[in-house]
């Protein structure tokens, strides 16, 4: 099978990365199945209009359901035929995690584990997943390697995303399925979401509202524009004798910058 014909599924397609990388891969030819259960935790009509771009190619066919629902999730799997996986959808966001655990726990967890499954039941080549640089935790050590431990998340968001990795991990080991788990930088970019910090400080800048700023800006922060992550994605694609069956990677730029610093720079632009 030649990789231009390469039928993938891309689950949270409607979201800032799986819509930069679902874009990205239609446009290099590759057939692709997107889901999306388009849920309301930040603007709806936003992921609409990312969806609407996707629509435009024809190689684009979208799948919208929840990954908990496993009855949806089965005919999917039955009546298409994909070779490989990029699980992007998650409940995401730190915070929020405070006041709607269960979210995380129905998308995180049990979503995770349907897709995983039957990845595995229909014999996927490669199955690729989000993680987050959350699970290091408190560390803050520079920079950070995927050799660091991470047995101390922090927040209930970080812990679902270890639980992804430990998960992916056994299943590599019992069922030999190719895993490659992606733990993720403070991604930024052209379609970003309104919940992270450069996108709320731009619209708070423009509707000359009240920005809030967390421990006064000194945060440190490592951030990766998605347009190395959709090439990293591509090139995971391919076969990669340097991976082994259950990898986990840091993506990042590996150069991590003060907030202030980039708050100042953003004003500096404006």
């Amino acid at each position: 099978m030649k990789l231009k014909k390469t039928k993938i599924l891309i689950t949270g397609c409607a979201g800032f990365i799986g819509f930069h990388v679902c874009k990205k891969f239609l446009e290099k030819n590759y057939v692709v199945y997107g889901l999306d259960n388009i849920n309301k935790y930040y603007d709806i009509n936003l992921k609409k209009k990312r969806i609407k771009k996707l629509k435009k190619f024809k190689k684009f066919k979208l799948f919208k359901i929840d990954l908990s629902n496993k009855t949806q999730l089965k005919k999917i799997f039955k009546n298409y035929s994909f070779s490989k996986v990029i699980n992007l959808a998650a409940q995401a966001g730190v915070r929020y995690s405070l006041i709607n655990p269960e979210s995380y726990v129905k998308s995180n967890l049990i979503g995770f584990f349907n897709l995983i499954e039957l990845s595995k039941t229909h014999k996927i080549k490669h199955f690729i997943y989000a993680s987050t640089s959350s699970v290091y935790g408190m560390n803050n050590k520079q920079p950070l390697s995927e050799k660091d431990a991470v047995d101390h998340p922090i927040q209930f968001y970080a812990a679902t995303k270890r639980s992804n990795e430990l998960i992916a991990h056994s299943y590599s080991h019992l069922f030999n399925l190719p895993t490659t788990g992606l733990r993720f930088f403070t991604v930024y970019g052209p379609w970003g979401r309104p919940d992270m910090m450069i996108i709320k400080f731009i619209s708070s800048f423009f509707k000359k509202r009240t920005f809030k700023l967390y421990n006064y800006g000194n945060h440190v922060r490592d951030f990766t524009y998605i347009g190395d992550v959709v090439e990293i994605l591509q090139k995971l694609l391919k076969k990669n004798k340097s991976l082994h069956v259950n990898d986990v990677l840091n993506i990042c730029s590996n150069k991590p910058i003060n907030l202030k610093k980039i708050i100042s720079f953003l004003i500096k632009e404006n």
